[in-house]
């Protein structure tokens, strides 16, 4: 294969009324394939006598002559092993692959040959229905394909093709409205590789409900004037009359389309003289119902990924139902966000899930990293992980890339950029149609269901979202490290980068991911026959260890190496818990679900699981050590940060990478109405308190202080001192209801630092001091987002993103970095030095260039260039720095 030709790629997004395709050229351009002379393809497929599958518009022409033979819809039938067709039946992936084949035949008459392709599908599709999809694709002809799923695909197109900023962390809703079906999901950008972090829709509400709904509105009509018409139509009893009714229903749908455009449209009925004529007034009189049931989907899906609506990047509608003007005035009105609708809508799917194949020679221009893919995919570029720690546990739905630790509530609550506050939101009617009471939010979930938005549960899960950065442990994302630390200042002295070992992993490795303990590096990745390996290397005596095989490859994975031990933890559908001794044994291994979190302890880790509403703490032998039930009303668990979590590296996305387990011997429980502070060795009460928390609350435990944070308004800051019974302090009180708090660090003993923003220019850092309950000053820090405390001082960084953005603080809010640190992206090495990297690291090799900062001074250091790496798969201890590149682990020393 000549270079151009493997500089092209085709992406896929076969629906349920139509199938679209979007060719990429070796120069970057992208263009819809035209398959019979047009952008869009129905989907419809129709078998003759023969036994010969026709496909798309064929299909629909012939359909006239025996509507009995066609489907309209055939990946509504996806669930069913055959769909009979006229006199024949035919297996439900044939028809599939048909579509698929036909899509094929086009791009090989538009560029020579079949390029490489990836697929889109559903995010709440399960392994069956991705495998029939796959098989399709493989019986079409197709070279082995990338299936990814449709949101993530069209939040690249969002925050790649409109360019719409998503700031790492932050998050997309996708409202898909298609021909069949209605997907919603969250999707967040962890650090540049897109995650469905919450998805839900409705099956039975498309394009198609709201075609049969114009019908039994016009029927009503009909049948006042001609009966006998509306029979036939309605209940076909001939060939004839059932051409008629399909015409009749391409009429309906026909009108449906130029109402969007025009106030009035003709529809003509067959067997009949006269027309009637459709308003948009009649049209969205009839269809509001539906349209409400589909604004009410995304709010509740919205509120089970932890999140309210003012905290979302965007709202992103596609699919060509999303069309109707009502819906985006609905979905505006209702949850407070402007959708972003465009003309086409049923492009942007298949153009953005191009970015997961990633392009050759020139068009590795930027530095945004291609996103991950399916829930199968790798981990994120940085770490969000499901793991948890100070602010709570994470509900990630992807593992992080690097040694940090994540939790649920982490240092970011409202990720990205923060929009004003949402008008107020409806419950769904009782009655369709009825008026509804307005409500800030969906109704309080059961302790089974998805916390609600900002929530001590939701909120503390929307943290982590936007905290792509990580701890594994009980940590909070990327932000909450101890600054201010008594512990002497260990600043290193900075060398030229110089090559230190390198170990073969894989030619055709995908997602490689590397966390650095000590003097151990543990490498993850998958290889093309779509297994994981993790393989542990010694840094000092430059070998290999050992390495760990698991098939379970349909998930993202993500590594957190402890000093007794390692956990796997991959997510996606079902997803599975893996814990490793130090030699690479498992120990333990079990079912992961999406919203679980891991904190690291003491002796003990312990892993709570929503979907068996228990805690269970397990030694690093694998064995049981307790079991906690959740409270009737629900249980959040949150694990301590530590000020000596401090000292030492964190990961790309400034999680800390050394944990200081042996003192982490506590941690807190809210169960229902009480806090509880417990014992890790036993899960006994230690103390509690009356929570005296709103719903839209989040928690942070460091040392020993217990932080609340948060409200549907002005955000308030409430701090228990857990080492004494007693009511909690207020601290702070945001100055308006636009701020919202991005990220949170302990900074030493008696202050407290918050980021927060009411936009991504209007970002600040707040010094509180926690006895005299107030601000004592506050720094720029536009377009960060997450905390670093580097020993007297404090870094504020926004991992991912097209382009950094850096802070450095010292304890009376100067700004020590030189302005050319200020476009890069920091992350600690000790208590007294940062490592920069020139641009945000991504997941595509390039070459990445080092910079090492003496915290105390801004003293800055050039240390060279690491060629042709994924600097997203980085990581390092204080003397050297791990990362993959060329299907090899590349080790560089640079102190």
């Amino acid at each position: 294969m000549t270079q151009p030709q493997q500089g092209f790629a085709i992406g896929v997004d076969l629906g349920t009324s139509n199938t679209v395709a979007v060719v990429r050229h070796p120069d970057g351009r992208t263009r819809p394939l035209l398959v019979d002379g047009a952008p869009i393809m129905p989907s419809g497929v129709y078998v003759d006598e023969h036994g010969r599958i026709h496909v798309g518009r064929d299909a629909y022409r012939m359909a006239g002559l025996d509507p009995s033979r066609f489907e309209p819809n055939p990946k509504r039938r996806i669930d069913e092993p055959t769909v009979l067709l006229g006199d024949r039946e035919i297996a439900t992936v044939d028809l599939l692959a048909a579509i698929l084949a036909a899509v094929a035949r086009a791009a090989v008459e538009a560029v020579g040959f079949l390029p490489a392709a990836v697929l889109t599908y559903p995010a709440a599709w399960g392994t069956r229905r991705r495998d029939t999809l796959a098989d399709a694709a493989r019986r079409a002809g197709w070279p082995p394909v990338r299936l990814v799923p449709e949101p993530v695909a069209a939040a690249r197109y969002f925050a790649d093709v409109l360019r719409r900023p998503v700031a790492v962390g932050s998050s997309l809703a996708v409202f898909d409205f298609g021909g069949g079906t209605l997907d919603i999901a969250v999707v967040r950008n962890d650090n540049g590789r897109f995650s469905v972090i919450g998805s839900g829709g409705i099956e039975d509400l498309g394009g198609l409900d709201v075609d049969a709904a114009i019908v039994e509105h016009l029927g009503a009509v009909i049948n006042q004037t001609a009966p006998q018409a509306w029979t036939a139509l309605r209940n076909p009893a001939s060939t004839t009359q059932r051409r008629d009714r399909r015409l009749f229903w391409d009429d309906i749908r026909g009108a449906k389309e130029m109402l969007s455009r025009a106030t009035v449209a003709p529809i003509t009925i067959p067997g009949q003289d006269q027309a009637l004529h459709l308003t948009r007034e009649e049209l969205e009189r009839v269809t509001e119902p539906l349209i409400r049931r589909a604004v009410w989907e995304t709010g509740k899906v919205i509120h089970s990924a932890g999140l309210r609506p003012d905290q979302l990047a965007g709202l992103f509608l596609v699919g060509g139902s999303s069309r109707l003007p009502l819906a985006a005035r609905l979905l505006h009105a209702e949850l407070g966000i402007a959708p972003t609708v465009l003309e086409q809508p049923e492009l942007p799917v298949a153009e953005g899930a191009l970015a997961e194949l990633v392009p050759i020679g020139a068009y590795h221009t930027e530095s945004v990293p291609v996103a991950s893919s399916s829930p199968h995919s790798a981990p994120p570029a940085s770490p969000v992980s499901p793991v948890s720690g100070g602010f709570g546990v994470t509900p990630v739905s992807a593992p992080p890339v690097g040694a940090g630790y994540p939790m649920r509530a982490a240092q970011v609550i409202p990720p990205g950029p923060v929009s004003p506050p949402t008008a107020p939101f409806s419950a769904p009617p009782g009655q369709v149609g009825q008026p509804t009471a307005p409500f800030s939010a969906p109704p309080a979930a059961p302790p089974s269901a998805p916390p609600a938005p900002g929530s001590r549960r939701g909120l503390s899960r929307l943290l982590v979202g936007a905290v792509a950065a990580v701890v594994v442990l009980a940590l909070v994302g990327a932000g909450v490290w101890w600054f201010f630390l008594r512990d002497k200042i260990n600043s290193i002295e900075f060398k030229t980068v110089a090559s230190a070992g390198e170990l073969p992993l894989d030619e055709k490795l995908d997602y490689p991911v590397t966390a650095t303990l000590g003097s151990r590096t543990y490498a993850l990745y998958t290889t093309s026959d779509k297994n994981v390996h993790v393989v542990a290397y010694d840094l000092d005596d430059r070998k290999k260890l050992w390495q760990y095989d698991a098939a379970d490859n349909d998930y993202r994975w993500g590594v957190y190496p402890n000093p007794n031990g390692i956990i796997l933890i991959g997510t996606g559908g079902d997803g599975a818990l893996i814990m490793l001794n130090t030699s690479g044994k498992e120990r333990t291994k079990q079912q992961w679900a999406t919203s679980d979190s891991v904190n690291f302890l003491d002796s003990v880790w312990i892993w709570h699981s929503t979907k068996l509403k228990k805690t269970n703490a397990y030694g690093w032998d694998g064995a049981n050590k307790w079991t906690l039930d959740d409270d009737e009303k629900g249980t959040s668990v949150y694990g301590p940060l530590l000020g000596s979590d401090g000292r030492g590296p964190t990961d790309i996305g400034g999680g800390p990478a050394n944990r200081d387990l042996k003192s982490a011997t506590q941690f807190v429980t809210v169960d229902g109405d009480k806090i509880n502070l417990r014992k890790a060795a036993n899960h006994e009460i230690v103390r509690s308190w009356n929570d005296t928390a709103g719903s839209y609350a989040g928690y942070a435990m460091f040392d020993q202080r217990l932080f609340v944070f948060g409200t549907s308004t002005k955000y308030t800051i409430k701090a228990y001192d857990l080492s004494k019974s007693g009511e909690p302090v207020q601290i702070y009180t945001a100055p308006d209801d636009k701020r919202e708090i991005q990220a949170m660090a302990a900074c030493g003993t008696d202050h407290l630092c918050v980021l927060d923003s009411a936009s991504s220019a209007d970002t600040v850092l707040r010094y509180i001091s926690i006895p005299d309950k107030k601000q004592l000053w506050q720094g720029d820090a536009r377009g960060t987002t997450r905390l670093v405390p580097v020993g007297q001082t404090i870094l504020a960084t926004a991992p991912g993103g097209s382009t950094g953005s850096s802070r450095l603080f010292n304890a009376d809010g100067g700004q020590l970095l030189k302005p050319e640190d200020q476009g890069a992206h920091g992350a600690r090495v000790t208590n007294g030095s940062l490592l920069f990297f020139a641009k945000v690291p991504s997941a595509i090799e390039e070459d990445v260039t080092l910079t090492g900062v003496t915290a105390a001074s801004g003293d800055r250091v050039a240390l060279g260039t690491l060629p042709k790496v994924e600097g997203a798969s980085c990581s390092w201890n204080t003397s050297k720095i791990a990362c993959v590149g060329g299907g090899k682990l590349q080790v560089w020393s640079f102190a």
